[in-house]
């Protein structure tokens, strides 16, 4: 009796040990996380972050608006340009178009370093050296990086639309949600993507780098109009064509589907390495 009694009391004794190390682990996620959305308010990336995307939302239907005019005011040697009147498309078009280039570069510089730093620093052997697991830090860095990309976009959505139905008549776009969903996706598979490349490319910008190099090789790939339907990075260029209904809805489902897929698979990559990394 007394052997089973004391078997029993183990198993219990080694089941509450897990169940409070994954109440640690929950809890220093957490922490974790509002640590990091606090230190994005501290070093005043949060208030770059949102301010460029707000330019973003304010400038793409402006520019589609005047455009036209400042083309026809400039001097084109006797020759003279027609244009249409700019429609709510243009202006969509261009604010996909500020954001799969300029918006893309502004999440690149902002996130680059957010877990190399931390390596160059050191600052991560206090925190780890406590208990908090590997794991929760890293996905602590995913989520509060992913809240912020998620505001600024969703910031520069509503200044774009607000302005667009302000200056034109903006009428139906067919796909727009879908357009918008696509391009915020790619925005979280290349969050997974900065965090994959610094957990295996050595010094404070190897991340970034990596990143870049990777992102051109897509690039490249996409080229191919056999391979486009398999790569990220056709939610990133496919936006207008989903919009002015050259592209059907369903010929971005796959790249959905396989973006995630790769997302997912990025984050577990980068556990899987970043408990083998040294600090």
């Amino acid at each position: 009796m007394n052997k089973i009694k004391s078997h029993s009391q183990y198993e219990y004794m080694k089941t509450s040990d897990i169940y409070n190390s994954r109440g640690l682990s929950i809890r220093g996620y957490l922490a974790f996380t509002k640590k990091e959305l606090l230190e994005q308010i501290r070093t005043y990336k949060l208030l770059i972050f949102l301010a460029a995307f707000l330019m973003f939302g304010l400038m793409s239907p402006l520019l589609a608006k005047l455009l036209p005019n400042i083309l026809s005011s400039m001097d084109m040697g006797g020759i003279t340009l027609e244009l249409p009147n700019p429609t709510a498309m243009d202006a969509y078009a261009q604010f996909f178009k500020n954001l799969t280039q300029m918006g893309i570069l502004v999440l690149l510089l902002v996130f680059g370093g957010t877990l190399s730093g931390e390596f160059i620093k050191g600052t991560l052997l206090q925190i780890l050296a406590k208990g908090l697991s590997r794991t929760a830090v890293l996905m602590a860095k995913f989520t509060a990086s992913a809240i912020l990309w998620t505001g600024g976009f969703l910031l520069s959505v509503a200044i774009n639309y607000i302005y667009t139905v302000y200056l034109f008549d903006s009428g139906s776009l067919p796909n727009l949600p879908l357009s918008l969903f696509c391009l915020w996706l790619f925005g979280v598979f290349l969050i997974s993507l900065i965090l994959l490349s610094s957990t295996i490319a050595p010094g404070a910008f190897g991340g970034l780098i990596f990143s870049v190099i990777t992102l051109a090789i897509l690039l490249m790939v996409n080229v191919f109009k056999s391979a486009a339907k398999y790569n990220p990075l056709t939610l990133a260029s496919a936006n207008t064509e989903l919009l002015n209904g050259t592209k059907d809805a369903e010929t971005v489902y796959l790249t959905i589907v396989i973006t995630v897929i790769l997302t997912v698979g990025a984050l577990l990559l980068s556990i899987l390495f970043f408990k083998k990394k040294r600090i």
